[in-house]
């Protein structure tokens, strides 16, 4: 069987004789360390990964992919223009919107909230408020009766529930005999949802769009903007780049990540700063193949100049002791890649059945939104960190095999 000589030595002294058990001892270390970073990187990611999925299918699961408004105050005569953006690829619903700001009080609490004015019909395209409903209906929504949906947080602090009457104040003022006042509302709460994210669970209100019209003075007919859904969530940059260059200059088209900029921002931030340092470890365990090579060569100083002697080049010295290095780097790095994958696809079940185990919880749901360790794994992410696991690993068995490769037969043989 075929065997390149310096891959064939350099195999041969990753296995121990008696004499030097120490050495193959680091160099399992070596390949222990390797692997535990690489698991721990792919592990890490990819929750990291699956809470930012989370978070993004929550926050767009209360608002739009792409969002195309007026430079002015509101749309008017938007019924074509529903229609045309209906026609465009990706685009799987469309629903117009009144958005506004105020006050909700009842009895002695008061809590500001963005009020939200819906179409019902059109909303269930684009929105998954229905889904969410703890009590109540969305369809309880309907013009001219002044019915209300509320977030279950914004409902506790009010201390309301289905059917109470809540006061609606709007930075509008009205004229009346008694001199200028705030305008102001009774409204009935209809429905109560749970999201999952505080933004819209404590000051988020919901009520018919004819109804937001009358209480914020729109004109009839009128409408702030549309809120667009996609049938892929990571095209809505390009789709919103398109509606720019393509609707009148009176419009505008933003994307959720326009929109969500920082918060997604803060999240790659995070990623980034969690691989470098886990990354450390793999660095780490790759400085441990630097010793064990160093080692190693001190152990070999014989053996090398035997074989310079019998005619072995500086490159194949060389290249034995990379052989040994890479082989070491490429045994944890693929060790670390099927624990760290594996760990990753099953750590939704695993986690429980350690909670369960242990009688803890890790996310408590009175403490945290996301009471479940979600997992998301990249691919792109496994490539990356295996690369550059195997990089490191290399690099580092430069130096010693190098040093290896400038024995000098004469100096090593003289007191054998």
């Amino acid at each position: 069987m075929f065997k390149p000589f310096p891959l064939y030595i350099g195999l041969r002294y990753t296995r121990a004789k008696r004499r030097n058990h120490f050495i193959s001892f680091i160099s399992l270390i070596s390949i222990l360390g390797i692997a535990l970073g690489v698991i721990a990187l792919i592990t890490v990611l990819s929750v990291m990964n699956g809470f930012e999925k989370e978070l993004r299918e929550r926050m767009l699961g209360m608002s739009a992919h792409v969002v195309v408004s007026s430079l002015y105050d509101s749309l008017s005569h938007w019924q074509p223009l529903l229609t045309t953006l209906a026609t465009y690829p990706h685009v799987t619903g469309i629903a117009p919107y009144i958005q506004g700001q105020g006050m909700v009080t009842y009895k002695d609490n008061v809590y500001g909230a963005i009020l939200q004015g819906i179409d019902p019909n059109y909303e269930k395209s684009i929105s998954k408020v229905q889904d969410k409903m703890v009590s109540g209906s969305f369809e309880s929504l309907k013009s001219g009766e002044f019915g209300i949906v509320i977030g279950s947080e914004l409902a506790q602090s009010l201390a309301v529930g289905l059917g109470d009457k809540v006061t609606i104040v709007v930075p509008q003022a009205s004229v009346t005999p008694v001199g200028v006042l705030p305008r102001m509302k009774r409204m009935t709460v209809t429905g109560i949802f749970t999201i999952g994210m505080h933004e819209y669970d404590s000051g988020f209100i919901m009520l018919h769009i004819d109804d937001a019209a009358k209480l914020l003075r729109i004109p009839e007919g009128q409408i702030h903007g549309l809120n667009l859904k996609l049938d892929d969530m990571f095209i809505a940059t390009e789709i919103s780049h398109q509606l720019r260059e393509q609707l009148p200059v009176s419009y505008r088209a933003y994307d959720w990540t326009y929109r969500h900029a920082n918060f997604f921002k803060a999240i790659q931030m995070e990623k980034r700063v969690m691989f470098i340092i886990l990354f450390l470890i793999v660095a780490v365990a790759a400085f441990n193949i630097v010793s064990t090579l160093v080692m190693v060569v001190t152990d070999k100083q014989s053996d090398i100049a035997i074989l310079m002697t019998l005619g072995a080049t500086p490159a194949t010295v060389m290249n034995i002791f990379m052989v040994q290095g890479a082989f070491i780097g490429i045994l944890g790095t693929s060790l670390g890649i099927l624990g760290g994958v594996s760990l990753a696809l099953n750590i939704e079940t695993l986690v429980p059945a350690i909670e369960a185990f242990f009688r803890v919880k890790f996310l408590s749901s009175d403490v945290y939104y996301i009471s479940d360790v979600p997992s998301d794994l990249h691919w792109l992410d496994v490539y990356k960190i295996a690369a550059m696991s195997l990089i490191i690993s290399f690099i580092a068995t430069l130096y010693p095999a190098w040093r290896a490769s400038r024995i000098q037969p004469v100096e090593a043989l003289r007191y054998e």
